[in-house]
């Protein structure tokens, strides 16, 4: 089992910044890529970014040049970066793990609880 918490959100200005945090913890795990989703009121959820272990990104065309994905591999912990944040960013940030279960031998999938971000105009 992969327990993942996080962290950063709040209430900024549009043009403003946040950075959010999401550390995985457990045991017998290790990370293929983590990301963020997030989910507007009345919205589906959608995908903000990923990044592989070895560094790879991917970002959505909403976000992308404004906001940046990071990990610190050792802390097992994925990191975004947002700025220039427009009132449509609004949403509550989901973090999300692929990871390999080392005592299964089998890849699974993990979400966190989520993290309120509001922008406000």
């Amino acid at each position: 089992q992969v327990q993942l918490v996080e962290s950063g959100g709040g209430l900024v200005q549009a043009g403003g910044s946040l950075k959010l945090s999401c550390a995985a913890s457990g045991r017998l795990f290790r990370i293929n890529s983590m990301g963020w989703h997030r989910q507007a009121p009345g919205k589906q959820r959608e995908l903000v970014a990923t990044i592989t272990s070895g560094g790879s990104t991917d970002y959505a065309d909403s976000v992308k040049g404004r906001f940046t994905i990071s990990r610190d591999n050792a802390k097992k912990t994925v990191y975004l970066q947002m700025n220039s944040l427009k009132p449509e960013d609004t949403a509550v940030y989901y973090c999300n793990a692929d990871v390999w279960r080392l005592d299964i031998l089998r890849s699974s999938n993990y979400w966190g609880q989520g993290t309120q971000v509001t922008v406000s105009s």
